[in-house]
């Protein structure tokens, strides 16, 4: 891996070609994070049918494993939680599930505020409800 692309060995296995994260002078960009675990084929707070869709999920259970999944990959790539400078939040169900991700995030952010943007999407590449996009400083 070259010195500005990181992948670490804590956080789930990229889902496509790109590196966990890209450092670009002192800006650290995260590639879209989800609750997946590494090396585990269930997802934290989700239930799938027999074809693979998604019947049932726990926002509040993804919300607490992205959010570990992203400390993982700034702490790994040489920068921290207290560092992210702007936050982009997919869910793909904004109307049942913002309340609840909403109140966990003041709570992981109650300290450092970074910008943030959230918006619904119809669908992520995986069968998760939630996944971050950040930058943070080095």
């Amino acid at each position: 891996m070259s010195p500005n692309k990181f992948n670490s060995q804590k956080a789930p296995e990229p889902v496509g070609s790109y590196p966990h994260a890209r450092l670009v002078g002192n800006l650290l960009f995260l590639s879209g994070v989800g609750p997946r675990e590494r090396g585990k084929r269930e997802i934290p707070g989700v239930t799938l049918d027999e074809n693979g869709k998604i019947s049932s999920y726990d926002i509040e259970k993804q919300c607490h494993s992205v959010f570990a999944n992203v400390r993982t990959i700034l702490e790994d790539s040489g920068s921290s939680w207290e560092n992210l400078v702007d936050v982009t939040v997919f869910l793909t169900n904004m109307e049942d599930d913002f309340t609840i991700y909403n109140k966990i995030y003041a709570e992981y952010f109650k300290d450092n505020q970074p910008c943030r943007t959230t918006v619904e999407i119809n669908c992520l590449p995986t069968p998760i409800a939630i996944e971050l996009k950040c930058i943070a400083t080095i």
